[in-house]
């Protein structure tokens, strides 16, 4: 195969069919997939509900500390699946490519995404791959839709009740600021890493501790936005203690450079869980057994003092309103 993408990869003809021989039928080799149709022919489901989610990935740089582009597109699909109370099964795996990118790094990328897939245990079955010219695509896009069956029904805001405990799986804002290191120049050295990764397993073991109300993994827009989706228009609000909130030493440290919040950072890998109060601790001690989950912590609760609100209560008692992100934080983050 040659050293870059050409136009002729996504022409549908020989080109195509030696990129997709070479390169992907290999890394997500399965029945399904070496079908090679229009569609996949998935086994049936019998009684059981099914998830659907789509998602697209536009991150720049593709590579940056602690994950990929090909990494982030299953994690992010995996992920949304089992915030829906799903075990995920199956992907679809569509590859928008610029003429002129290195076969060597789209390599990379499939392999990060094979592995990927085979941690959180779905199958890529079907996709789909184009060709834009060179200076229309930066590099390359990612496009995964997911199908799961259902194991945690009823998982919504509408099951929301004051006095539920409100959990993060870990300290928050990683991956905005691994990101945004990545694509500066500010000779900030530190540790920086990208918590992406699935949450299937974190999700099933809160599951089966019981008590769950929702779970959303706070990805664009970080946790403040992602509970303010929770309270907005109703009669309950979400109160966070300032102490409480788990944030990397260097992680708050560049967003104080930079004028930045945590609370507003993008994660990959975090999922935030609305529990009851009697099943608190059994789903944090769940939580902090499974890989990943081990920095779990109980951050605020749900509250009637503040209906419609996220608030933010600091050491010294006072509350500050955290509303919906404005404007792009920070661009190109998935």
């Amino acid at each position: 195969m040659d050293g870059f993408i050409t136009m002729d990869h996504g022409s549908g003809g020989v080109k195509t069919s030696e990129l997709i021989d070479t390169l992907l039928r290999p890394a997500f080799a399965n029945p399904a997939l070496d079908a090679l149709g229009d569609g996949a022919i998935l086994p049936a489901m019998p009684g059981e509900k099914l998830a659907f989610s789509t998602d697209s990935f536009v991150v720049q740089p593709i590579f940056f500390p602690g994950g990929d582009i090909g990494k982030l597109a299953v994690c992010g699909t995996v992920n949304d699946l089992a915030m829906c109370g799903a075990q995920p099964l199956w992907l679809s795996l569509s590859a928008i490519l610029e003429e002129g990118l290195p076969i060597s790094t789209l390599e990379r990328v499939v392999a990060s995404i094979a592995k990927t897939a085979r941690e959180a245990g779905v199958v890529i079955v079907t996709g789909d791959t184009k060709v834009v010219e060179r200076g229309h695509g930066d590099g390359i896009y990612l496009n995964t839709a997911g199908v799961g069956v259902v194991r945690c029904p009823g998982l919504s805001p509408d099951a929301i009740r004051p006095g539920d405990k409100v959990l993060v799986t870990g300290p928050v804002g990683d991956h905005g600021a691994a990101v945004m290191l990545a694509r500066s120049d500010l000779g900030i050295e530190a540790d920086f890493i990208s918590d992406c990764m699935p949450l299937h397993r974190l999700a099933r073991a809160a599951w089966e501790a019981g008590g769950v109300r929702c779970l959303r993994d706070a990805t664009r827009g970080g946790v403040a936005t992602t509970l303010n989706e929770f309270t907005e228009g109703r009669s309950f609000g979400v109160q966070l203690f300032e102490q409480a909130v788990p944030v990397r030493p260097q992680v708050r440290a560049a967003c104080e450079l930079l004028g930045l919040d945590p609370l507003y950072c993008a994660n990959e890998g975090r999922m935030l869980d609305v529990v009851s109060p009697e099943r608190a601790d059994d789903v944090l001690a769940a939580l902090r057994a499974q890989a990943g989950g081990e920095g779990a912590a109980v951050i605020g609760e749900v509250t009637e003092r503040f209906p419609g609100r996220v608030t933010l209560q600091n050491s010294y008692g006072a509350n500050r309103i955290l509303t919906k992100l404005t404007g792009a934080q920070l661009p190109r983050i998935c």
